[in-house]
């Protein structure tokens, strides 16, 4: 037991301590105490069976931190505290329902709750307004299994976090209760119902609604906010026509809205937004034609397009003279629409970022976007190593070019193969003819690379053993011929990556460079080397005949010169 009675202050967090922790029989002793912190250890917190008849416990106990304790309940000592301003609980093993005391016993006194990262299913609530008197720094009851309706503090929050729940619906006019809010995060719940106008009337700088059942239309004055800066209303049911009137005040840095049903064309205003950074609209209804103008975004990290109406060529601005067109992007993905034509050397030449190596790995954040927990951080999902993969934090490490399931044709640029950091490149499905370029050895980076199903012809460029990183190869579905090289990564890559071209042959396809055909033309050589051969042969004899011949001749002739000297 600490023996340290004047103590107030203790705090041990974030270290590697272990072992078990009575409350009752240590910490609660100590009755001057008015902030403890033990949170992030490998701690197994408890309270004692002496807490609820033990007269000495620290009364004046203001603030306390219980983050990761292995926690199974909460503390019933904090039924007896009356001026609690700070709790954390967060990240422990509490199930059942969050009793009603906890919310309204402190109401004038609470600053910051939280109580996420639990196994919490219910709320013991009279009412879903809580009657909080203070605005809260903090509400926080994110990764629970709760249900029903959103319960909001009265006097607002600067942090909401309701995330990964069971929530099903919002408290009508529930935007009244945002008038102090900056963060609202509803993701991943089963919310249903429009989203009202009167949103855009908060000071909201991150507004996170995404994996829910909104429906209807986006409200219009969404990017008209000038302290929005994080819109998220990815996999809902929205629908009708992006926003159009965007003006210069917009200050939004992501904007994602993948797997909705948005339609009609992109707003050319969007070039407004000079902050924005991430751009994803996959897996929608819009019809129009590539988005050169956007090239302009020099902070534009992330364009995300696919699945689609998009056609025509992927276009380069003929008259673009500066390199700093689309010259921030690192990925992006454009597959599944109607794109056609050929790839302008340019277009890759443009895209700078992915011409520098990197290996710092560092995060793509919104650093003026401070949360309790850090920086907001986007997510993206792609096409990686033949499967879609969710990344929940971009890296600037994270390079990828996936134009896969278009109808291009052409020449794969060799200007490809400057792109130096890219990871992931996938230009299947398509109709690129002519060689595959050597050059694209020279993206050392290269992880995964996915040329199936076009029309590439010639043999597999040696220079492509020098792609040491690369884990997944698709080539298969075209019109390749020759030995597959036999060295470095190539060793370890199965059928599949070569299937589908007739003229391929050598590990590891069970053809072998030798094959009947290819011994006839072996044998036809060796035919045509034993004719050679033998003409060589007639021909030196022939020649030895008649040098032969023509001595004896020539003999014939002096004998009888010689006999005519003799006459005469």
């Amino acid at each position: 037991m600490l023996v340290l009675p004047n103590l107030t202050y203790l705090c041990i967090s974030d270290n590697s301590l272990m072992g078990s922790v009575d409350l009752a029989s240590s910490l609660w002793r100590l009755e001057n105490l008015t902030n403890l912190y033990l949170p992030h250890n490998k701690l197994n917190v408890m309270e004692g069976e002496g807490s609820n008849s033990s007269s000495t416990y620290p009364s004046s106990l203001v603030e306390l931190g219980l983050a990761s304790c292995n926690m199974t309940k909460i503390p019933n000592l904090l039924m007896r505290l009356n001026h609690m301003g700070y709790l954390d609980l967060s990240r422990n093993k509490i199930s059942g329902d969050i009793p009603n005391w906890i919310l309204e016993r402190w109401s004038y006194d609470l600053r910051s709750l939280d109580l996420s990262h639990n196994m919490f299913t219910g709320m013991e609530l009279n009412s879903c307004v809580i009657p909080f008197v203070n605005v809260l720094d903090v509400f926080d009851l994110s990764s629970n299994r709760l249900q029903g309706q959103i319960p909001v503090p009265s006097s607002s929050a600067f942090f909401l976090d309701y995330s990964n729940n069971m929530f099903s619906s919002l408290i009508p006019n529930f935007t009244l209760y945002l008038s102090y809010t900056q963060y609202l995060m509803l993701s991943n719940n089963s919310i249903s119902g429009h989203l009202p106008h009167s949103i855009c009337g908060s000071a909201l700088n991150i507004l996170d609604m995404s994996y829910n059942n909104f429906s209807g239309p986006l409200p219009s004055c969404l990017m008209e906010n000038e302290y929005l800066s994080i819109l998220n209303l990815r996999e809902n049911q929205f629908k009708g026509m992006l926003p159009s009137n965007i003006s210069s005040e917009c200050s939004v840095e992501t904007i994602d809205l993948h797997g909705n049903k948005i339609e009609g064309q992109l707003p050319r205003a969007l070039h407004n937004c000079t902050n924005l950074e991430v751009l994803d609209l996959g897996t929608n209804q819009i019809a129009d034609t590539f988005p050169f103008w956007l090239g302009k975004l020099l902070n534009l990290r992330v364009l995300v397009l696919r699945s689609n109406k998009f056609q025509g060529s992927i276009g380069y601005l003929e008259d673009e003279k500066s390199g700093e067109h689309f010259s921030s992007l690192q990925i992006i993905d454009l597959a599944s629409n109607n794109f056609s034509g050929d790839l302008h050397t340019q277009w890759f030449e443009n895209l700078k970022s992915m011409q520098k190596c990197n290996n710092t790995g560092q995060l793509v954040g919104h650093r003026n976007i401070t949360l309790t927990g850090g920086f907001y951080q986007d997510s993206v999902t792609i096409s990686y190593k033949g499967s879609a993969v969710t990344f929940d934090r971009v890296l600037t490490t994270l390079t990828a070019i996936d134009i896969s399931d278009n109808a291009l044709e052409g020449s794969i640029p060799v200007s490809v193969g400057n792109l130096v950091s890219l990871r992931v490149l996938n230009m299947s499905h398509n109709a690129f003819s002519g060689e595959i370029p050597p050059q694209l050895g020279g993206i050392t980076a290269l992880e995964s690379l996915d040329l199936c199903s076009n029309m590439l012809s010639g043999e597999i460029p040696q220079e492509l053993t020098n792609l040491t990183f690369l884990s997944i190869l698709n080539l298969s579905n075209n019109q390749l011929d020759g030995r597959i090289p036999q060295s470095r990564q190539f060793e370890t890559f199965q059928n599949s990556s070569f299937d589908g071209n007739a003229g391929l042959c050598g590990p590891p396809l069970s053809k072998k460079c030798g094959t009947p055909d290819t011994q006839s033309k072996g044998n036809l050589k060796s035919s045509s080397d034993s004719v050679d051969v033998v003409l060589f042969l007639c021909i030196g004899v022939g020649f030895g005949l008649g040098f032969a011949a023509a001595i004896l001749v020539k003999l014939d002739w002096i004998s009888k010169w010689v006999h005519t000297l003799k006459i005469l």
